[in-house]
């Protein structure tokens, strides 16, 4: 397999305080990548990007906020030179059905993990074809998978995987490559804030077949997306084995499942809505930025 060494290549990281966007980052910088970390929690980022060392940098940004995203760039090339690499990382997940959440919450579930990925490529995307580089867009395996509770989630990740599926055609001629990343159930802030507001919700991820059940490590998903950084190819799957449920997707979505599960949520559903009306109001989990105006 042909890869693209990261050595002296730069990487502009989205949602890269924590979680699998700052393991990325120290996977980058310690193959040689010099790293800008873009995202909306200062100190965390601080802290990560002092960890990788002064040739690192670190921006503020929002991914909803084109502007914003245009000078973050602009800040990575004028100190690095240029930009190799985009990864489109930064994410939210409500703690809500739709029945039960707000009309903020599920638009802003789609304005930061479809919109703010397609702004995010946008604002890199001339830099980006100047050096013929790469754009990686992490989606989920939710692009393939249906859970109730997360309706707004799915939807967004099904749509940057097909977002980047087209655009992938639009910028062949640019000699620009374009992946998308599918993890599962990855132990991060995100899926931890979940699962303790939403007892239920844990208890029916637990139950399901196979890798879609399955926890995966921070560390094995950041070695997995850096590994596509030099490998460029069109698809990451975390665990590898999710790459079979995406090729059956249309069974895993297909009537016959359908009926499994929809006897499993008419008992579950009403669980979980019990869960949610104990959380008085609060539609994301505790570390997420997601109730700002501006999240990343």
């Amino acid at each position: 397999m042909a890869r693209t060494p990261l050595a002296g290549k730069t990487v502009l990281i989205t949602g890269a305080a924590r979680g699998i966007g700052a393991a990325l980052a120290r996977k980058a910088a310690a193959r040689g990548a010099r790293v800008a970390l873009a995202g909306l929690e200062p100190e965390l980022l601080a802290t990560v990007a002092d960890e990788l060392g002064p040739e690192h940098l670190w921006v503020e940004c929002d991914v909803t906020d084109a502007e914003a995203l245009k000078n973050a760039v602009q800040r990575t090339v004028d100190t690095f030179g240029g930009l190799d690499i985009v990864v489109a990382n930064a994410g939210i997940a409500p703690l809500t059905t739709v029945a039960t959440g707000s009309a903020h919450a599920l638009s802003r579930t789609i304005e930061v993990n479809l919109i703010g990925a397609m702004l995010t490529a946008h604002a890199a995307l001339p830099e980006i074809a100047k050096r013929r580089g790469h754009i990686l867009l992490v989606s989920s395996a939710a692009a393939f998978t249906v859970l109730p509770g997360m309706s707004a989630y799915c939807a967004a990740k099904a749509g940057l995987e097909r977002f980047g599926d087209a655009l992938r055609l639009e910028v062949a001629h640019r000699r620009v490559t374009v992946a998308s990343a599918h993890p599962t159930w990855i132990d991060t802030d995100l899926v931890r804030d979940t699962e303790d507001a939403l007892p239920t919700f844990k208890e029916t991820r637990r139950q399901l077949p196979g890798p879609l059940g399955a926890y995966t490590s921070v560390e094995a998903c950041a070695q997995a997306l850096v590994d596509n950084l030099e490998t460029r190819r069109r698809r990451v799957f975390v665990p590898r084995s999710v790459g079979v449920v995406s090729a059956l997707r249309q069974v895993v979505t297909g009537a016959l499942s359908e009926k499994v599960m929809l006897k499993i949520s008419a008992g579950r559903v009403p669980q979980l809505e019990a869960d949610i009306a104990k959380l008085n109001g609060q539609e994301f989990g505790k570390n997420s930025v997601g109730d700002r105006k501006s999240a990343a």
